[in-house]
């Protein structure tokens, strides 16, 4: 161990190899121990170094010059006879290893810097001083000249007295450096590389800027181009004003702005629109319903309405008053799937001279859909009337609003509610757009809006339609429309000439009551098409003699076995089935109701068990029916034991199908009253009507489907409420010839239409 005189370094860190002037008095020392210090406390390794020179300073200080030669690890302190510091040192000369690890750190060291160096742009004498540098030790320690190393790292390369976890230490130090010197400059390119790319889009511009000039197409021409188009455009007064706003800001941007594609696709969108341009109506209602009839056998509602609508139109125009912007209509098409609510709005463009237009709203939950997007929003688009609009070209067109009730709702809006200002005669013609944000004049617009129900569409939207009910065909319309489109159509789609095949009337017939059972005739279509390929096949495999006839056999051998049958003479030969009719999504339905009775385990009365899939609604007319049974038995004919420690079983079959509503409750009463009675019901009748604990019976609706079902399942008898027989008016006249309908105020009434008489019951 050896003392030498303590130099302290505050903040600062040298490094064997170094030569520093340092303003101290040494007096006569020739070597020193200079020791890093940071807030008082001082490192526990220094650098030994030899005095080399003395100098006076001006004021008379003293400097020594010294050149630093390998660490030292301090040890005890003491005080000198001069008053100064002294430290015991344990001196720690660098040893030069042999082994390849540090001659292999060596080499990545020097690639390093060397790498460091070239990204800094450092003068190459650097690159030559560090290249003569041979020892391990001396080359980690040109680490520490690194202007980017901090106290603390400088401290740890420092302590590091062991040559090769030195060499390590540097180079990983010096990786670090490296690496932020390639981020640094790869930003810098970037920066460098987009300024470029900005100034030779800027160059590029100012020179289309001039070709264009050359050739008379600057900005000048285009926003010249954008105004002939608005003054061609005839544009109501708010429209043109706020195009000529938008024009005179997409002039003052100009082209290179980043918003004047936003306001040319504003502008396009704002000229697109046909504003002065109308259809010229066919105002001939003799002629449209020549029209209407060619494309469509039956649904004389729809028919009377577009004939009268026209009428009117004519009339006002013929006597010269002036068309009421409030005056337009809505009509809504209701009825079950396969009626031909679709197919006849074109068939109505067509009979007006009018452009048609179908917007199917199945599905949509956005309101933007209707009322379009903000301008502010990134891809904003106008609603789908602006673009139905812009399709045909004409402010008044037919526009279908196809599916109307399957609109939906969710977090984006509610699409129907932003339907309540279009379908609204006395607002719609101020509809206003959100991208275009100007009145739109929507009054004179044929809307025709279609769904499959009613109840799924919202009161206030549905207050605003014109409701016609499509209730279905009867077979003799399914017939004639089989003959008349369905059969020329599918023939066209099989390739078969008209003259190729033939089917009779009772082979259709047939098809309509054996194989389909619907209220319209898309199953049918369907069915056709099966039969028709089956013998477009047939000729395409041999060369038939003559024209084909399609018999039965042949139906039989394309459609298969017979699929539906007239069951409601088996189903209530025994008593307790009762024939119901109800109304389903796809129109009318028949609807038998079975009842029986079992012993009960309980003595507390009967007990009710409902089987079927019912509602709440007809769950409680089946305990209406067991109640007014129970509270009029003696009247019925129903032994006084009939209930007691019995349990009533009401089942309604296709167990699968959901089943609701009051119209069953003469139904349900009907099967009780014959299980109990032992008298079955007249296997022709069907029945509908709510019943009341007092026995009245209550008005249904749809009896006009109900009507039809009934005629297709063969009954010849309908039990119905008094208060419906104002819609008997509405019933076709062929489906009156073949039933009898029954109106009907008490339950006495329906038990004695219904029921086979009790000596018939004694006979048996």
């Amino acid at each position: 161990m050896t003392s030498l005189r303590l130099v302290p370094l505050d903040e600062m860190v040298i490094f064997p190899g170094m030569s520093v002037t340092l303003a101290v008095s040494v007096a006569d020392d020739e070597r020193v121990v200079l020791v890093p210090r940071r807030e008082q406390e001082f490192a526990e390794v220094g650098v030994i170094a030899a005095v080399t020179d003395r100098v006076k300073l001006p004021g008379g200080g003293q400097a020594v010059a010294v050149n630093a030669e390998h660490r030292a690890l301090i040890g005890a302190a003491h005080t000198g006879p001069d008053g100064d510091l002294y430290v015991e040192v344990d001196e720690r000369p660098d040893t030069v290893p042999v082994d390849g690890r540090t001659r292999e750190l060596q080499r990545e060291y020097r690639a390093v810097v060397e790498e460091i160096l070239e990204l800094r742009g450092a003068d190459r004498r650097i690159s030559e001083w560090l290249r003569a540098i041979s020892e391990p030790g001396a080359l980690a320690d040109s680490c520490g000249y690194s202007p980017d190393l901090d106290y603390d790292q400088r401290i740890s390369l420092l302590r590091t007295i062991d040559v090769t976890e030195r060499l390590e230490l540097a180079l990983s130090l010096q990786r670090e450096r490296l690496a932020e010197f390639q981020i640094r400059k790869r930003i810098s390119e970037d920066v460098q590389e987009g300024a470029e790319k900005q100034q030779r889009e800027y160059f590029l511009r100012k020179q289309m800027d001039s070709i264009r000039k050359e050739l008379g197409e600057d900005d000048a021409s285009v926003v010249e181009e954008y105004r002939t188009k608005i003054e061609d455009a005839g544009m109501p007064e708010e429209a043109h004003k706020q195009a000529l706003k938008e024009l005179s800001r997409l002039e003052r941007m100009g082209e290179q702005s980043g918003e004047a594609s936003m306001i040319r696709g504003y502008l396009d969108w704002l000229i697109a629109v046909p504003w002065s341009k109308r259809s010229e109506e066919h105002l001939d209602p003799v002629s449209a319903r020549e029209v209407l009839d060619a494309d469509h056998a039956g649904l004389e509602d729809v028919k009377d309405r577009v004939t009268e609508y026209l009428a009117v139109r004519k009339l006002r125009q013929d006597r010269g008053i002036e068309a009421d912007p409030r005056s337009g209509a809505i009509l809504t098409l209701i009825g079950p799937p396969g009626t031909g609510k679709t197919s006849i709005g074109e068939s109505i463009a067509r009979a007006t001279g009018r452009e048609f237009v179908r917007m199917s709203l199945g599905g949509v939950r956005d309101e933007a859909e209707i009322r379009g997007h903000r301008r502010t929003y990134i891809g904003a688009l106008p609603g789908r009337l602006v673009r139905a609009l812009r399709d045909a070209g004409t402010m008044n067109p037919v526009i279908l609003l196809d599916e109307v009730d399957k609109v939906g709702a969710d977090w984006r809006g509610d699409p129907s509610s932003a339907l309540l200002e279009v379908l609204d005669p006395a607002q719609n013609h101020s509809f206003r757009d959100h991208y275009l944000d100007v009145q739109l004049d929507l009054s004179q617009v044929l809307f025709i809006a279609t769904g499959n129900q009613s109840d799924t569409i919202p009161g206030p939207l549905l207050d605003r339609m014109e409701v016609i009910r499509f209730d279905g065909y009867t077979s003799e319309e399914k017939l004639a429309i089989a003959k008349g489109y369905l059969l020329p159509r599918q023939r066209d789609r099989n390739g078969l000439l008209p003259d190729e095949v033939t089917i009779s009337d009772a082979v259709l017939a047939t098809i309509i009551a054996e194989y389909t059972r619907e209220a319209g005739v898309r199953n049918l279509e369907r069915e056709l098409g099966k039969v028709l390929r089956k013998t477009a096949t047939q000729i395409a495999s041999s060369e038939p003699k003559g024209p084909v006839e399609i018999d039965i056999d042949m139906v039989r051998d394309a459609l298969g076995r017979q699929k539906f049958f007239q069951e409601s003479a088996v189903r209530t030969a025994v008593p307790g089935v009762a024939t119901g009719l109800a109304v389903t999504g796809a129109g009318g339905d028949v609807l038998f109701v079975e009842a029986t009775t079992m012993k009960s385990q309980s003595s507390t009365g009967s007990a009710l068990e409902l089987t079927g899939q019912l509602g709440d609604v007809m769950k409680e007319s089946a305990r209406i029916a067991l109640s007014y049974a129970r509270g009029h038995a003696a009247e019925l004919g129903i032994s006084e034991d009939a209930f007691e420690n019995h349990e009533v079983h009401i089942h309604v079959p296709a167990g699968a199908i959901p089943k609701d509503g009051p119209s069953a409750g003469v139904t349900m009463l009907t099967a009780l009253v014959s299980l109990l009675t032992g008298r079955p019901v007249k296997h022709t009748v069907g029945m509908t009507g709510e019943i009341t604990l007092q026995g009245r019976v209550l008005p249904i609706g749809g009896l006009k489907q109900k009507a039809l079902a009934a005629y297709a399942a063969g009954l010849t008898d309908v039990v119905m409420p008094e208060r419906n027989r104002g819609d008997l008016d509405k019933i076709p006249s062929e489906v009156r010839e073949h039933i009898t309908f029954h109106p009907v105020m008490t339950i006495a009434e329906v038990l004695d239409l219904a029921l086979e008489p009790v000596r018939d019951v004694a006979l048996s």
